[in-house]
């Protein structure tokens, strides 16, 4: 307060010197002085506009003398309300009053503090030591708040979020991918009957950031990436995972209205099991899980229906993707999707209630994405979807997915695959068939306390054999000899602290081709995460 002070009594004494200047000047300009005869008018006119300048500089002096007064003033109060408090804690304790009498009819002695009025000094010195306690505890706070904080360019809140997760795992039989296996497959000449390996290139990181209030809306945006992009070709690249988008969205949410844009999962078939071994791509992908993060706009409405139901109606379009890989590494060239010159049109609609003290909700959802394959081979994509997340009591849970579509490669659909051929695309005289498919999957869910969950869960994708069967060599981007995709998988997942996991989890996947041939594999994969 001291500091405040002495700055207002320094800006003061600096305003009476500019008014003390300006008084000589004024007094100079009065006093009569002979007037050269070649004055012209443009110097009459620079000292009109001198006049004027010092005039407006009066009137700042003078908002700004006002202004320094009424913070004075202020000061002054504050001054008197310190020494008041100052003299509170000076002052003396009152003695205390007699307490009431006991059963017995006997008054009580009163125990006072030893020496607690003979020496207020002390009083006020331990009265005020604990307020510099207290003070210097809510200083540590803060502190500690602030180096929490993400520093923004922008003004708005901005939190770092994610997990390091690292995946120790052991496989038996041949799959495609060592790590985080879709498929099992025939046994090549350099494969072993057993291999081991260690990942942590399932980690992510996020980054969410809470934006302004825009048309009655409150605003939310995050970007989520991990380290599943491939390999650098390096010494022991496979331990240097590249960095990869998964999600980048920007949402607005009204009280029953939001409308998401960006790149998201499908909000038309939303649920995945729960796993650790495959946070890179959900769990039974390929086995009748439909997944993907493709860019979209959708809106969402809710209505309640009573105060423990509600209905939900999306609708969006998304980027047709038809699951071909790249051509190139660093140039894009459109899809068969994209080729049609119309995004895939989606929509969803859900039930949810109240249940056993937890959300009970149901969903059914269709895409459509008109594709053009080249050379006149057009076709219409298409899935109907159905959703459930139950739960059975207080401990139990039962959610899964079931889909039924047809050329939907790019959703997971088909084992990966929108369509089969019998020569090259870039030759008009081969044939093209759209590939239907079904599939789905069922989890069940035990969670005894809110630490430890077990999870068993099952999933399939079935090509139809007639498809596969109406060309005799068919071809596809994707390997076009699968006919159906299995996998199983059973774990638990136990909360050590709340950002410490742990999880064991045992996976099966049976991958059966066109011959009937059967291929088997297993993989027991241990996962210990930390969450930021």
């Amino acid at each position: 307060m001291g500091e405040r002070s002495l700055r207002i009594l320094r800006e003061l004494g600096i305003c009476a010197a500019i008014l003390l200047s300006a008084a000589a000047l004024s007094l100079g300009q009065n006093a009569p002085a002979p007037r050269p005869a070649n004055v012209t008018s443009g110097t009459a006119g620079d000292l009109q506009a001198q006049i004027r300048a010092l005039q407006l500089s009066m009137a700042y002096m003078q908002s700004r003398m006002d202004s320094m007064q009424a913070e004075t003033e202020k000061l002054r109060a504050e001054l008197r309300d310190a020494r008041a408090r100052l003299l509170a804690l000076a002052s003396p304790p009152k003695p205390a009053s007699a307490s009431p009498a006991s059963t017995h009819g006997a008054a009580l002695p009163v125990q006072s503090e030893p020496n607690a009025s003979a020496n207020p000094n002390n009083n006020l010195r331990n009265r005020l030591s604990s307020l510099e306690e207290q003070q210097q505890l809510l200083e540590s706070k803060v502190d500690d708040q602030y180096q929490t904080k993400v520093e923004s360019a922008s003004k708005y809140r901005v939190r770092l979020s994610g997990m390091a997760l690292l995946n120790v795992f052991s496989n038996r039989g041949s799959v495609d991918n060592q790590d985080v296996p879709r498929f099992a497959q025939q046994r090549g000449p350099l494969d072993s009957n057993a291999t081991f390996g260690a990942t942590v290139r399932q980690s992510m990181v996020g980054i969410d950031v809470s934006g302004p209030a825009l048309a009655g809306a409150r605003t939310h945006g995050e970007v989520q990436m991990d380290f599943f992009g491939g390999f650098p070709n390096a010494l022991n690249g496979v331990t240097a995972g590249l960095m990869r988008m998964r999600t980048a969205t920007f949402q607005m949410d009204w009280s029953n209205t939001s409308l998401k844009a960006g790149q998201d999962m499908l909000f038309f078939s939303p649920l995945s099991p729960t796993s650790l071994a495959s946070l890179a791509e959900p769990a039974f992908s390929y086995s009748g899980n439909l997944w993907a993060w493709a860019p979209q706009i959708r809106l969402e409405r809710r209505f309640n229906l009573s105060e423990t139901s509600r209905l939900i109606l999306q609708g969006g379009i998304l980027d047709s993707l038809t699951g071909e890989p790249p051509i190139y590494n660093f140039y894009r060239t459109p899809q068969a999707g994209e080729r049609s010159g119309q995004p895939g049109y989606a929509t969803r609609i859900a039930w949810s209630a109240s249940a056993f003290g937890q959300t009970a909700t149901v969903g059914v959802g269709g895409y459509y994405a008109p594709e053009n394959w080249g050379f006149g081979r057009k076709l219409d994509g298409w899935a109907g979807t159905a959703d459930w997340d139950l739960p059975l009591g207080r401990w139990f849970n039962l959610s899964g997915e079931f889909y039924r579509g047809y050329a939907i490669g790019g959703l997971g659909g088909g084992i990966g695959r929108s369509v089969l051929y019998n020569g090259p695309l870039i030759s008009a005289a081969t044939s093209l068939l759209g590939l239907n498919s079904a599939g789905g999957w069922g989890q069940l869910k035990f969670h005894p306390t809110e630490r430890l969950e077990f999870n068993g869960a099952f999933g399939e994708d079935q090509s139809f054999a007639a498809d596969l069967h109406r060309f005799l060599n068919a071809q596809s981007y994707f390997n076009a000899a699968i006919e159906k995709n299995q996998g199983s998988l059973v774990n638990f997942i136990y909360h050590l602290r709340s950002n410490l996991l742990l999880s064991l989890e045992y996976r099966r996947l049976w991958t059966t081709d066109v011959n009937e041939e059967p291929y088997r594999a297993n993989q027991i994969n241990l996962g210990i995460g930390v969450l930021f």
